[in-house]
């Protein structure tokens, strides 16, 4: 059996992934090793008959994929994050940047060689790609996975934990951020009672977010789109879509909340989530849309994964997008049409724009740097193909070429590159593996991590909790982000029936903590 399988690396492959998805899917008390149980199976694998080790290329190949979706992903995000998170993106990056200077200072003093260092940093931190560049700057060296194996596991627990204390610690100490309710976007039914003399157009601003007039019935009684010039006089019953407070403000403002579910009247108006798969608009503002002008139809909502966002006019489209349109009855099939409506869309992997995109960002991994007191620095297979990614997931587009993917289709190529890369790095390192764990080097190698992962979260929970007043579940959100550790994120949402703070904190610092242990990891192997 074990000559079959190498002799058939493509067999040998997915028997690990099927082997080490299975694992994965195991749960103690709600808690699993999710795709890293890859690893581990390849490192067994490689263990028991060290020519069980996959080619080169499969690794090299799920990298790229795998940091350039993440990089797609996260663009748009990542750059809101540095201008309107700050203080919180900065803390998270000083502290990885701080527990890399303290990974270099215990491994020169334990007599652990670069690679080591570099993998103990990783696994502490719990990070696949900055292992993966540690591993590529070293030659495929397996002292990093070796490392990275140890520490892991302690990684995600110890920091578990400390999730744990922070959700605590919210519920007992309330902050001002605890008393922040979730932003939802909701619906309101106003009639309107107060001749203000404001328009449409003028009443969608509200000191607690913007709002969309769907529709509206006059004197008439009749439903008809809401236009941005229609002045609101008393009379009129109007359907908007926003935040709660701001809808709560709006209906002070303008009179008092109604019974009546305009939306719910189809006689002339329809609505309907359609599917944007009309690649001419991925990347474009919903004003690019002109469906008013078209068809005198409003778009009101875009549900994107598994949350909704407010289609306000300058609201970046996705492919995949499923946009809620209002639209009179007989021009709801015109709109569909004109809008794609296609189900294919969201798992586009759009070829063009992946092909030049990782080509680009491996270019970019391979060019060097000069870099003072350290000589030149490659950005390699996976920060290359990160940055790029990043880039050109906040530009969306550029003229005829879409950057951006399917939200599904991103999610896909990220799981599968990860699990190619966690296959091929676990296969080079199962003897070494072996050798470590029953040397006093393992334990050393294991006390370090922990020793990392317990600084890390005790300089997020000291800096996010008590000097910028952040509430527990923000703070376990984003120790769950900075750690870059899905099992901690499922756990926080589970504690706290998906308090949205939670996800907020975590997509906060996600991804400038990716970037920044890529880097860090690259800088160590420099040393």
């Amino acid at each position: 059996m074990v000559d079959l399988l190498v002799e058939r690396p493509l067999l040998l492959l997915f028997v690990i992934l099927a082997v080490g998805t299975a694992v994965g899917a195991l749960k103690v008390r709600r808690f699993g090793l999710g795709p890293a149980a890859v690893l581990f199976t390849a490192l067994a694998f490689s263990a028991y008959d060290e020519r069980l080790a996959l080619p080169e290329i499969i690794g090299t190949f799920g990298l790229a994929v795998f940091a350039y979706a993440i990089g797609i992903t996260a663009g748009p995000s990542f750059f809101a994050s540095l201008r309107h998170g700050l203080k919180p993106v900065s803390l998270v990056a000083l502290t990885l940047a701080g527990l890399g200077v303290v990974a270099v200072l215990l491994g020169k003093a334990l007599g652990f060689d670069i690679g080591t260092v570099a993998g103990v940093y990783s696994g502490a931190t719990t990070n696949t790609p900055a292992l993966a560049a540690a591993v590529l700057r070293l030659g495929g060296a397996p002292e990093p996975t070796v490392a990275y194996s140890i520490s892991y596991l302690g990684g995600v627990l110890l920091m578990l934990g400390a999730a744990v204390l922070a959700l605590r610690s919210g519920e007992r100490h309330p902050t001002p951020d605890d008393q922040k309710p979730p932003t939802l976007v909701g619906t309101a039914t106003i009639e309107v009672t107060r001749d203000n003399a404001l328009n449409v157009a003028e009443v969608t601003m509200t000191p607690y977010g913007r709002v969309v007039v769907s529709r509206y019935v006059g004197d008439d009684g009749v439903v008809r789109i809401a236009e941005g010039n229609l002045v609101l006089r008393p009379g009129h019953t109007i359907h908007a879509v926003g935040p709660e407070r701001a809808l709560a403000h709006l209906t002070k403002q303008l009179g008092q909340s109604s019974d009546v579910h305009l939306e719910l009247d189809r006689t002339e108006l329809d609505f309907r989530r359609i599917v944007l798969s009309s690649n001419k608009f991925f990347g474009r503002s919903v004003a690019d849309l002109h469906l008013y002008e078209r068809f005198g139809a409003r778009a009101t909502r875009v549900r994107r994964a598994d949350q909704d966002f407010l289609a306000t006019d300058d609201f970046i489209l996705q492919a995949g997008d499923r946009i809620r349109v209002a639209a009179p009855r007989e021009h709801m099939r015109q709109v569909a049409q004109y809008l794609g409506d296609s189900e294919h869309s969201t798992s586009d992997i759009n070829p063009l724009g992946l092909a030049i995109g990782l080509a680009l960002g491996l270019l970019l991994g391979a060019v060097p740097f000069a870099v003072p007191g350290l000589g030149p620095l490659e950005l390699g297979q996976a920060a290359g193909p990160l940055i790029v990614g990043l880039i050109l997931g906040r530009v969306q587009r550029s003229g005829s070429v879409v950057w951006t993917l399917p939200h599904q289709a991103a999610e896909t190529l990220t799981q599968v590159g990860l699990l190619l890369f966690l296959a091929y790095a676990g296969g080079r390192a199962g003897s070494a593996f072996i050798d470590a764990v029953s040397t006093p080097l393992g334990v050393k190698i294991l006390l370090v991590g922990l020793l990392l992962t317990a600084l890390h979260a005790a300089a997020l929970f000291v800096g996010a909790r008590q000097m910028l007043q952040q509430s527990g579940p923000r703070v376990a959100g984003m120790m769950a982000g900075s750690q870059t550790q899905p099992a901690i994120l499922a756990n926080a949402n589970s504690a706290t029936e998906f308090d949205q703070r939670v996800s907020l904190g975590y997509a906060l610092v996600y991804p400038v903590a990716m970037v920044v242990k890529i880097v860090v990891v690259q800088a160590i192997t420099l040393l």
